[in-house]
């Protein structure tokens, strides 16, 4: 019987390694959900008046740039998974892809799309780097502890 695995995906190793754990152990009638959740960041870079002052005008731009460039690798980060999955004999029909930006938080925006249907979540150990962790908590021991109905595989 097929499963509806979801996979939250960013553009870290530990990541794509959830994905190759997937493709190596689950069979591939598997309904599977690559997701990632983007930080909204649209609002600061559509600011512009007259008021802001010119220095925050030059950061703003690099920051943008800078997350710009965020969506595109985590866009190359999602269509790598997805081909590696439809190399380990996954139709691609059965692999769905969501970028969304973050309403209540990585970990809960996780945790309410799994409460739509999923079997299991399966997420690598780490995403963030050591210092973010340190300082924000890690999103796959958030994803752990705040499951419910829903199966959660570290894969570390």
């Amino acid at each position: 019987m097929a499963k509806k695995i979801l996979i939250p995906i960013d553009d870290s190793e530990n990541a794509l390694r959830a994905v190759g754990f997937v493709a190596s152990t689950f069979a591939a009638d598997n309904q599977i959900t690559l997701l990632n959740v983007m930080l909204d960041t649209a609002t600061l870079c559509q600011m512009d008046s007259p008021e802001l002052i010119p220095l925050f005008k030059v950061q703003q731009a690099s920051f943008c740039a800078l997350e710009d460039k965020k969506r595109e690798l985590v866009k190359e980060a999602m269509k790598k998974s997805k081909e590696h999955l439809v190399n380990a004999g996954f139709s691609a029909d059965n692999i769905s892809i969501k970028i969304q930006d973050k309403h209540s938080g990585v970990a809960r925006d996780i945790l309410t799309e799994a409460e739509k249907g999923y079997d299991l979540i399966v997420i690598g150990r780490r995403g963030m780097s050591g210092i973010k962790e340190f300082f924000m908590g890690s999103v796959s021991q958030k994803v752990l502890n705040g499951a419910k109905d829903v199966s959660v595989l570290i894969v570390t």
